[in-house]
């Protein structure tokens, strides 16, 4: 069987060039006689993956001096636990929830202190994204958090929250690396890197030093202290090394491309190509208020749940993956981060439009 085009939220697809490039050094890294995987992160070798990756990725975002990059093993979900831990110095942090990631991270907040749902789309299954220009900001909140994309049900952010000059905090785990961001409206942004950068298992983390702490609660775990990482870059204790060595390749890949300019181009392409079908469809339509899509994740219905698992069990067969919509949508979803060729983009939707035609 040959490379199937993989829509999966995450772990999802990686570039095939990264891929064959990983190959070719898998068992004999640059001639040094071992794998990535069997090399010591204390070498001089694997401190020079690592110096690599995080200049590359510094290069990509224009990442400015005063942030701190940090590589921290658990992915995502760790972080909702360690950023209410490192800055609730008040105790008090807003939230916007707009899915189901951020109201998991407002969810652990709150075991560490007084969470505010500043703003929510609940009302209507996280359609669209609440207005966020003028928001009853907590005169005592550390940080406002927002989870920029939500892989679940495909909202994202056309502009960011007035957040009255406190902190912001992005979750960017699926829109990671898609497009230009301007890392300086951001006090922290991290992001899972198994959707759109590399292998799971390691979030990246940018923060802005002054958020470093080292006066926190005595409770904090080492681990999941800020400081720990930033002063040891990111090698307080045996660091996801191959992750990271993967998200280097990636990093080079993407410059090789273009930047995060050309990205932003080509994932806008591949994503109008797919919700220009859905608008014109009679059997299909998307799930999100136009003007707030994600161009990562795409979920779409028939409106019939029954239709709906003929449909996903339809494009399994036909060499599709990972096309079944999130329990909590239904329908079918598409995830189309950037290793998610063009081609792959209009085969679905020549597939789906095929399958409308036979079943109008």
């Amino acid at each position: 069987m040959g490379r199937v085009f993989n829509f999966s939220a995450g772990p999802a697809m990686m570039p095939l060039p990264v891929l064959e490039e990983i190959a070719k050094e898998v068992v004999d890294y640059r001639g040094c006689g071992m794998s990535v995987m069997e090399m010591s992160h204390r070498s001089k070798i694997y401190q020079q993956i690592i110096d690599e990756a995080e200049a590359d990725l510094r290069d990509l975002m224009k990442i400015p001096d005063n942030y701190k990059v940090l590589f921290v093993q658990g992915g995502a979900t760790l972080e909702f636990a360690m950023i209410p831990m490192n800055l609730m110095k008040n105790g008090v942090a807003d939230y916007i929830v707009t899915g189901a990631w951020s109201k998991k991270a407002a969810s652990e907040a709150k075991k560490y202190g007084k969470v505010n749902i500043v703003a929510s789309s609940e009302d209507r299954n996280y359609s669209y994204i609440p207005d966020c220009s003028d928001l009853p900001i907590d005169d005592d909140a550390d940080y406002v958090y927002i989870c920029e994309n939500e892989t679940i049900h495909g909202t994202t952010y056309n502009k960011l929250p007035n957040t009255k000059g406190k902190v912001l905090v992005a979750d960017q785990s699926s829109m990671f690396l898609s497009k230009p961001v301007n890392v300086s409206d951001y006090g922290l942004i991290y992001g899972g890197v198994q959707k759109n950068v590399g292998p799971a298992g390691l979030a990246i983390v940018i923060i802005r030093e002054d958020l470093i702490r080292e006066d926190l609660p005595a409770f904090v775990p080492t681990y999941c202290r800020f400081d720990t990482h930033a002063n040891n870059g990111s090698m307080y204790n045996t660091p996801n090394c191959w992750a990271i060595y993967v998200c280097g390749k990636v990093f080079k890949y993407l410059k090789s491309l273009g930047g995060l300019e050309a990205m932003d181009k080509i994932n806008k392409e591949k994503a109008a190509i797919l919700y220009d079908y859905l608008d014109s469809s009679k059997l299909f339509k998307g799930t999100v208020d136009k003007e707030f899509r994600s161009l990562m994740n795409v979920p779409f219905v028939t409106g019939d749940a029954d239709k709906d698992a003929a449909v996903v069990a339809a494009t399994k067969a036909a060499g599709f993956d990972n096309l079944k919509g999130h329990r909590s949508v239904g329908g079918l979803r598409a995830s189309i981060y950037n290793a998610m060729p063009i081609e792959g983009v209009k085969a679905l939707v020549d597939f789906l439009k095929k399958y409308e035609a036979e079943n109008a």
